[in-house]
């Protein structure tokens, strides 16, 4: 194959990034560019030397492209994908997959009936010092897991922001931070199998919450706990520790650590966390995957689960209780009832 033509399908904040991160990346680039703010989307197809265009499905009828990019708020994204599966593009599409197990069922079917890539985006997965925690976590010298400790918690003002608004994202931080870090649990500690949530004082006085507190546990009893916040700074130099029965480890911003139980000393390994880098990686597992017809890293069945684990942890808000998830056929899963 040729170098790959990618469609950028909203011109957005996280686009930028993407621009960035195609500037260092060799075989794939972006030829077309998506939003309906004309002037968002002609300043990023000239800075790519693409064409711009004023919808999706512009995009998807005249431009020449192999896969598509979707940079857009949750809820269009549905049928921004169903519409580019149906063209026979290849798709990365931005966390949250979606705001119901339902839509993203739907678009994971049509992307397998089309024989298409498809694949959430989930960039700390592509973390090094991610990877390689979890490679020391299988090696087992930490023990069995008994916790995992998450925090994604800073200020950040969203009243002017669509993140903000229901009807376009689905919810508050715990949807859109929240996603990262179910996908984190459970690349660590696999299926979940009932979460608990709490929501905490709103201080940006938005129509969504601004800061929660989730409990995710394991069908066999490892737990997981994750503080979210866009209006609180915790202040801390890990965002993910994970406890083991022989020792810890800690992954933070700048490096990260492990100390066995035996030891007194902590073992520094890797660089701490790049933006660029780990999209980057992300990025080149999707577009090799097209090429070489090799699996995603963030399979379907991780992309439903994230959305599942999501949609029982707002029932949790709403019920005040523990609130399980229910594994479907094919591996899809959903929010279920709660816990007796």
């Amino acid at each position: 194959m040729s170098e790959l033509r990618v469609g950028l399908i909203g011109a957005g904040g996280i686009a930028q990034s993407y621009v960035e991160v195609f500037e260092a990346l060799e075989g794939a680039r972006i030829t077309a560019v998506a939003d309906v703010r004309g002037r968002a989307a002609s300043a990023i197809a000239e800075a790519v030397r693409g064409t711009a265009y004023p919808s999706h499905r512009a995009l998807l009828e005249d431009a020449d492209v192999d896969a598509v990019l979707v940079c857009t708020p949750p809820s269009t994204h549905p049928e921004i994908v169903l519409h580019a599966i149906e063209r026979g593009r290849h798709v990365l599409c931005e966390k949250p997959l979606a705001i119901d197990v339902d839509s993203a069922s739907t678009m994971v079917a049509a992307a397998d009936a089309a024989g298409v890539v498809f694949t959430m985006a989930a960039k700390f997965r592509f973390v090094d010092d991610v990877i390689r925690a979890r490679r020391i976590v299988g090696s087992g010298i930490l023990g069995e897991l008994i916790v995992l400790e998450n925090a994604f918690a800073s200020r950040v003002d969203m009243s002017r922001r669509w993140n903000s608004d229901p009807t376009i994202s689905g919810g508050g931080v715990l949807i859109d931070n929240g996603t990262h870090s179910v996908d984190i649990v459970r690349y660590f500690l696999g299926p979940i199998a009932e979460v608990m949530a709490v929501e905490g004082k709103r201080i940006q006085r938005l129509a969504v919450e601004d800061t929660a507190s989730v409990l995710l546990r394991t069908p066999d009893g490892v737990l997981g706990t994750v503080d979210l916040s866009w209006s609180v700074n915790r202040v801390t130099d890990s965002y993910l520790t994970l406890y083991g029965s022989e020792g810890t480890i800690s992954v933070g911003w700048k490096g990260a650590r492990y100390r066995q139980a035996s030891s007194p000393e902590w073992v520094e390994f890797g660089h701490g966390y790049d933006k660029k880098a780990c999209m980057g990686a992300q990025v080149e597992n999707f577009v090799t995957a097209i090429r070489d017809d090799t699996p995603v890293a963030v399979t379907a069945d991780d992309a439903i689960a994230s959305v599942a684990v999501i949609e029982a942890a707002y029932a949790s808000l709403e019920r005040s209780d523990w609130i399980s998830v229910r594994e479907l056929p094919g591996g899809e899963s959903a929010a279920g009832e709660q816990v007796a």
